[in-house]
């Protein structure tokens, strides 16, 4: 097998893996700091329940998170150090920012929040979390300035064949980047959302089944109270409804930010990655229409036999430009224009570029993979709102109904922004082939600034250890897979009690706020 497959092999797996952890935390977090803000405000204990209950499950996420992105600073000099030569004069500032500023605020702060339960003043406590939740959001953008830059690199001059840094300001304001960061946040709220009304509908369900919770003759519930099973009294169930209502809102507010910043993301697209455009929606020739589904080999590089089967008229100008009259250039007309541009063939220089030295250049990518990784990415998203909008509709009366189906699918309905986001990456990453740097077309953009993925990998790496590699690393991240699942489950299952087992100990629930029983001062 060829060293650069399966290194790109290693990087996606990891890298997808990775990016499944992070939206939650990115999302959870700032609606742990409302459930928080609100218990301050009100002295609400249903609001300090779901403060805990959720803060519990976040943590959890945030820890696998962190095992499994350390992986991704080892593998630049594992196996793609090429690439991290040519890279590193701009990627050390914001990598540098990411390390030693955002993720230093966000888990110094993290631990405060943990620890500092009864110990700290309310709204110092408080202050913590907003912290923390804050340094998150800037740990993420640094990362995603750095991933951007490889979309669209700005602020550089080419220096021996190396781009170096001579604006700071310009790659961190990288208009790339502003768009891929807020894309990022708001899809990561519709992952939480999901993740918050798929776990309440479970926890109503259960009170249903349990006969906890009835159905009046106004056919609105009526909240009953087990006091022979700890915690599930008639605050549990506020604790379940709420957090599934709030969470249905923010998976729908979500999803429509979400609309709005990847039309922003395609106009730029258009601009920046024009093949990567025509790929996504198989535009094999020139015109204006979206293709809402395209027979033929789809698959296939040269476009043969593709055949838009149901396309828009003036809808591909709109996601372009803007408007409805733009002519968007075709897969056939652009390619021409990249090997006048960027050559036909790798340069044969087999040092660099080992067996891919002096092969022709694919610039089209799989549009297979970029065409349904595309309508994917939207139709999961778009499942989870009218998932979130069903779910609203059902629970107006207070409760969930007993149906175990429902259940079911309220569960499974979590995976679906889980999945839109990572076929969103896919789009992304694999869009830009043949590039791992790619050219900046746009005036402005400096000539030379760019490199080939063949020019990636590390040479001196042989496929045995690439292959060693790829085969551990997926040992161990399984192995974090199934840690975190079981930890999921089990904290899932426990329900509000897994995060406050002092609930039920005792009738005086007045010292809920002894440190020496909050579960988050010792688990952690």
């Amino acid at each position: 097998m060829d060293p650069l497959d399966i290194a790109r092999w290693q990087f996606g797996i990891t890298t997808v893996y990775h990016f499944l952890l992070v939206p939650l935390t990115l999302g959870l977090g700032p609606i742990i700091v409302l459930f928080q803000t609100l218990y301050l405000r009100t002295g609400n204990e249903r609001y300090l329940r779901m403060t805990k209950f959720w803060g519990k499950l976040f943590l959890v996420n945030f820890i696998l998170g962190v095992a499994t992105g350390i992986v991704q600073e080892f593998q630049f000099g594992m196996a793609w150090s090429e690439y991290s030569r040519f890279v590193g004069d701009v990627f050390g500032a914001p990598l540098a920012m990411e390390g030693l500023l955002a993720f230093f605020v966000e888990s110094t702060f993290l631990g405060l929040w943990i620890f500092g339960w009864s110990r700290l003043p309310k709204r110092i406590h408080l202050a913590t979390l907003y912290a923390a939740v804050i340094g998150s959001w800037l740990s993420a953008y640094f990362i995603i300035v750095a991933n951007s830059w490889m979309q669209h690199p700005v602020g550089v001059e080419l220096v021996h064949g190396r781009p170096q840094m001579v604006d700071i300001w310009a790659v961190m304001t990288n208009n790339t980047a502003l768009a891929a960061f807020s894309h990022t946040l708001v899809g990561s709220l519709s992952v939480a959302g999901a993740f918050l009304l798929g776990i309440s509908w479970y926890h109503l369900w259960r009170r249903r089944h349990d006969g906890i919770d009835t159905i009046g003759e106004d056919k609105r519930v009526v909240v009953g109270s087990a006091p022979d099973i700890r915690g599930r009294d008639a605050a549990d169930h506020g604790v379940w409804i709420r957090s599934l209502r709030i969470g249905a809102v923010v998976a729908i507010v979500g999803f429509g930010l979400v609309a709005v910043t990847g039309d922003l993301q395609g106009k730029l697209m258009f601009q920046q990655q024009p093949m990567k455009m025509a790929a996504a929606e198989a535009a094999c020739q020139t015109g204006t229409s979206f293709s809402v589904l395209s027979i033929g080999d789809v698959g296939s590089r040269d476009c043969k036999n593709v055949v838009g089967l149901i396309e828009i008229p003036g809808v591909l100008s709109f996601l372009a430009n803007g408007d409805f009259n733009t002519t968007v250039t075709g897969v056939k007309d652009l390619l021409p224009q990249y090997e006048a541009k960027y050559g036909t063939t790798v340069p044969d220089n087999a040092a660099l570029y080992g067996a891919a030295a002096g092969t022709k250049v694919q610039y089209v990518p799989i549009m297979a993979v970029t065409y349904w990784a595309f309508r994917l990415m939207i139709l999961f998203g778009g499942l989870a709102a009218f998932a979130s909008i069903v779910a609203l509709w059902l629970t107006r009366r207070g409760t969930v109904p007993r149906s175990k189906w429902i259940m079911r699918l309220a569960l499974l309905g979590i995976l679906s922004p889980f999945a839109a986001s990572a076929t969103g990456w896919v789009f992304t990453e694999l869009g830009r082939q043949p590039f791992v740097v790619a050219p900046n077309p746009t005036p402005g953009g400096i000539d030379g600034v760019f490199m080939f993925t063949a020019a990636a990998v590390s040479p001196g790496t042989t496929s045995g250890e690439l292959l060693f590699s790829l085969i551990s690393l997926g040992v161990v991240y399984l192995a974090l897979l199934v840690v975190e699942v079981a930890l999921l489950v089990k904290y899932v299952r426990g329900g509000v009690v897994s995060a406050m087992p002092e609930l039920g100990d005792h009738d005086d629930h007045d010292d809920h706020d002894d440190a020496s029983r909050d579960v988050l001062a010792f688990a952690y």
